[in-house]
Order: structure tokens, then C-alpha cells, then sequence
């Protein structure tokens, strides 16, 4: 369900948004658009026909799940995009602020299927394939391909069209990122202390999270250290801050981000 409507809601940044103010995403997607758009065939026809290559490749790299649910996800997007053609167009005129709303949208839509272990682009596919042969990572491969679809984007769009979808473009990574992550964005914390239980029981105490406790070795002293561990909601960050610095205000702490939380 929520691989279907991430495609709906990217198929309506597309043609409700992007398209109808000669803008284009990257990726893909970007290719599928500028291929339409020179040969007059539908923008579904190209969706579907140049995903579904990186989805068998998908397969062999990522499991029977990711292509089954890739499949469904670029299935919705193609005939999604064919029934939405003629959608009336949410906002034109203002490029600047067509480029954000058409990446929020592409954003959110991607983000969610992702999220859902899809996929509705085969860019990082491929970008994963020749990153394995090449001295290159796959962050490289997708900014080198996006860079030789924003240019050709130039030559039919202008240049102000082009830099304009690269910057729709911008904002949709920035908005997956944030949808992959979650709102809720939690935060694993690790206190090194000489009161590390007195900490532990305060954090307990204080927010009823639970902690473990971890053996370790200073590698300077080779003295046995205690190490608390625990997972916090980012609104907690500030007061456990505090509290620890009230018990040790030389404790080492270190703070990293969690993608998602999960009890089994």
C-alpha cells in the first residue's frame, strides 16, 4: 500500500508539477522525460521499459523482495503517469518555486517506496554495478550520470530550465533522506564515565529508557572501562546533556544518529 501511494504521489509531482514547466527529475526518470519529449511516445512507455532491465539486475544484487516490490512501484509510476497526463497543473510560472514543490513531491513519493524496500529508479542500480568494475563509489556514478542528463537537459530546456531541475533534483535527495530517516529521528548515545552506573540509573530513572552496559579497554591505559549504552529521542538530547554533566562533567560522550528503531 505504501509502495503505491509513494508512486502516485511521484507521478503527480511529475505531471502535475515538473513536467508541465519543462522541468525534469534525475535519474531514470530524468532519461524516460527527455526521451518522451523528443520522440512524442508516452512517458509511461519509457518508465517502464528502461526500470525494468535494472530491476532484474536488482534481483541478482538485492533479492527476490526489492524486485517484486521495484515491480510494483514502477508498474503504479508508469500507468500512474498515463492517467495523470492531463492533471491540471498545481502551480506554473514561478520556476523557483515549481522546482521546490516538484522536489518535495518526488521526494516524499521516492523516499516512502524506498523506505517500503523498493525502488522506482534504476540510477543507484546501475550506479552500483559500475561503481563494483570501476575506481569509483556509487555517490560518484549518480552525480556523473545526473551531471550528463541536466546538460543534454540544457540543450532543449535552456539553461535556466536545467539548472532549475537540478535544483528540484536537490531538494528530492534532501527529502528521501529525511523520509528514510523518519521524523522521529532517535539518537544512540554512548557515556564512558567513572560513575557510569550512577548515570545509567540516572537515565533509568529519568526518561525510563533501558541501558546496557558495555565492558571495554581504554587503548592508551589498558585500564577496564565501563561504557552505558542507550537509545534516545532527539526532544531527550538536551536534558541528557545535562544530566550528565551534573554527575560527570568529564565523562566522554558520543551521540549518533539512528535511522530506525525496532523491537523484535
Amino acid at each position: 500500500m505504501f509502495i503505491i501511494v509513494g508512486a502516485l504521489i511521484t507521478a503527480i509531482g511529475l505531471e502535475a508539477v515538473l513536467i508541465p514547466n519543462n522541468l525534469i527529475d534525475g535519474g531514470i526518470t530524468g532519461i524516460s522525460i527527455l526521451f518522451s519529449h523528443l520522440t512524442g511516445f508516452s512517458l509511461s512507455l519509457f518508465l517502464f521499459i528502461l526500470n525494468i532491465p535494472f530491476v532484474f539486475i536488482g534481483y541478482k544484487e538485492l533479492g527476490k523482495s526489492f524486485a517484486f516490490s521495484s515491480v510494483i512501484g514502477i508498474s503504479v509510476l508508469s500507468i500512474a503517469t498515463s492517467l495523470l497526463h492531463h492533471i491540471p497543473t498545481i502551480i506554473s510560472g514561478d520556476t523557483m518555486l515549481v522546482a521546490v514543490l516538484g522536489g518535495i513531491m518526488i521526494g516524499l513519493g521516492v523516499g516512502i517506496v524506498l523506505r517500503k524496500g523498493g525502488a522506482l529508479d534504476g540510477t543507484e542500480i546501475l550506479a552500483i554495478l559500475i561503481a563494483k568494475k570501476f575506481p569509483l563509489s556509487v555517490g560518484e556514478v549518480i552525480m556523473s550520470i545526473n551531471v550528463l542528463i541536466f546538460s543534454f537537459a540544457m540543450l532543449i530546456y535552456g539553461l535556466r530550465g536545467a539548472l532549475c531541475s537540478a535544483i528540484a533534483y536537490f531538494i528530492a535527495m534532501k527529502v528521501i533522506d529525511m523520509v528514510q530517516a523518519g521524523f522521529d529521528e532517535s539518537k544512540n548515545i554512548m557515556i564512558i564515565s567513572n560513575n557510569s552506573r550512577k548515570i545509567g540509573d540516572a537515565i533509568q530513572s529519568r526518561f525510563d529508557r533501558g541501558v546496557t552496559y558495555i565492558i571495554g579497554e581504554g587503548g592508551k591505559t589498558k585500564e577496564s572501562v565501563e561504557i552505558v549504552f542507550c537509545v534516545i529521542n532527539r526532544l531527550e538530547e538536551p536534558e541528557l546533556r545535562t544530566l550528565i554533566k551534573t554527575i560527570d562533567i568529564n565523562a566522554f560522550v558520543a551521540i549518533n544518529g539512528v535511522v530506525e528503531v525496532r523491537q523484535y
